[in-house]
């Protein structure tokens, strides 16, 4: 590793590694938000519309690691910097789409750029900050995502209360100049000709990429088909199982490809696999509720976008008011007993949202959510410093991207399964309203019960891993 940079540098790299973390996080919460007001806008179903949402995390997952891989290779300043203009870009495009198609291409390119940023994020910071004070980083660049998925719900029911849900994403491209200008002053930048790159990167194994490609768009576009009951199940079944199988050779051709994407190193870190998987039950778990909520608040429950915002928030400013506890805790007590503790209060949060009843009550509804907070809090910060702890200093920009596309991963998966197992029952459905009555909320629970089920597993994970290595130190 280089030389530590100066305090003062090192503030200025957790700035600018800050603020497009608060904007990428902004994107997603807001997006979510305004879900059941863009759907009655642009005269497509409830179910159609979470694709707005899930064609960007899609794109993320794919590209995440190869992103991440290409910093590596070139430069993860120079990535991350190109890819705070794309997501500039995309965030324009998205902001004007007057129909559902330059919608979704928009956010295809909000995506690209948003997976350049992920990618590159934690390599930086592991390249930047020692061992002894990369937790607290890693707990800086966390406080950022949470007041960017803060200012979402709140900042994205304010607009829709006093004008169009357009400028949700509007407001992101006055930051992302911003933010672009003062990374180009802040990250030194390769001078790199086009010759450099294409000699870099020659041999990159792009047939492993296209295998993953496919295999993610078949894997999710199957949830699109259970959506929309089971009267088509053998086609969604097809692509349920073809596109997982293209995705698990994916990982087998790239391990034996002469350039992976993935280093073999970090394939067989167990301690670095375990954590990513528990990153992405965790981010699954949480995902759920993320899009299920706005559907139970607004179009459920007659909630106001500004008010169903205000209750959601309280999930992601409960996370933002512990975590730097939680970075300090992680530097100096048991990371992985941390994570077990997070997971547990996960686990009850989910059963808290089984208990949501049909006529909104706050002091029933708001336990659960602040639960959730906390247990995402304790998990997070503990769990992505003992996943960068455990690689070595030259893999740190591919494990931090293979870490963000595990999260990234996670949160598709859960939207796309909350989304397709609440749609699946009640068929015909286009809009959710409050005559569903009954219908709705049985629906309702029986996808958190399979939620609770899911973090309920990774505790076990948490536990297993901690039972099995008891004296090693996790710090």
């Amino acid at each position: 590793m280089a030389a530590v940079p100066s305090k003062k540098k090192q503030y200025q790299i957790i700035g600018v590694l800050g603020l497009f973390s608060l904007l990428t996080a902004l994107a997603g919460s807001s997006t979510n938000l305004a879900l059941p007001r863009i759907a009655i806008d642009l005269h497509v179903a409830s179910s159609t519309a979470t694709w707005i949402v899930q064609v960007a995390l899609i794109t993320t997952t794919i590209l995440l690691v190869m992103f991440g891989h290409l910093g590596d290779l070139l430069s993860k300043n120079l990535v991350f910097t190109a890819g705070g203009l794309l997501f500039t870009f995309g965030s324009l495009l998205t902001g004007v789409a007057f129909d559902i198609v330059t919608m979704l291409v928009g956010r295809f390119i909000q995506a690209i750029g948003a997976a350049m940023v992920m990618a590159n994020s934690m390599g930086i910071v592991t390249e930047n900050f020692s061992d002894q004070n990369r937790a607290e980083a890693l707990a800086a660049i966390a406080m950022f995502v949470s007041v960017g998925s803060i200012s979402g719900p709140a900042l994205g029911g304010l607009i829709m209360s006093f004008t169009s849900w357009r400028w949700i994403f509007l407001l992101n491209v006055p930051l992302g100049i911003i933010g672009a200008v003062i990374g180009y002053r802040v990250l030194p930048l390769p001078h790199w000709h086009w010759q450099d790159i294409r000699t870099a990167t020659a041999g990159a194994n792009w047939t492993g990429q296209n295998l993953f490609t496919l295999g993610i768009i078949l894997f999710f576009l199957s949830g699109s088909i259970f959506q929309n009951g089971l009267s088509r199940w053998p086609l969604g079944l097809g692509l349920l199982v073809v596109g997982t199988a293209l995705t698990a050779w994916a990982f087998v051709q790239d391990d034996r490809a002469k350039k992976p994407w993935l280093a073999p190193s970090l394939a067989r870190n167990h301690n670095f696999i375990v954590s990513v998987v528990l990153l992405g039950l965790a981010m699954l778990v949480n995902a759920v509720s993320n899009i299920l909520l706005p559907f139970y608040l607004q179009s459920f429950g007659g909630m106001s976008p500004l008010g169903s915002g205000l209750i959601m928030v309280l999930q992601d400013a409960t996370m933002l008011l512990i975590t730097p506890l939680v970075g300090w805790l992680a530097d100096h007590w048991d990371r992985t007993k941390l994570t077990m503790v997070g997971l547990a209060v996960l686990v009850v949060s989910q059963l808290g949202y089984i208990t949501f009843p049909a006529t909104i009550t706050l002091w029933r509804i708001i336990p659960p959510i602040v639960l959730n907070g906390i247990g995402m809090g304790l998990f997070l910060t503990p769990n992505n410093a003992i996943t960068m702890g455990v690689v070595a200093p030259e893999l740190t920009g591919v494990a931090g991207s293979f870490n963000s596309f595990s999260r990234t991963l996670g949160m598709t998966m859960g939207i796309s399964l909350g989304s397709a197992l609440l749609f699946l029952q009640l068929p015909g459905v286009r809009q959710i309203t409050p005559a569903l009555g009954a219908h709705f909320m049985h629906a309702f629970a029986v996808v958190f019960w399979i939620a609770t089920a899911i973090s309920f597993i990774a505790l076990i994970v948490v536990a297993w891993r901690a039972w099995r290595t008891p004296k090693q130190s996790t710090n």
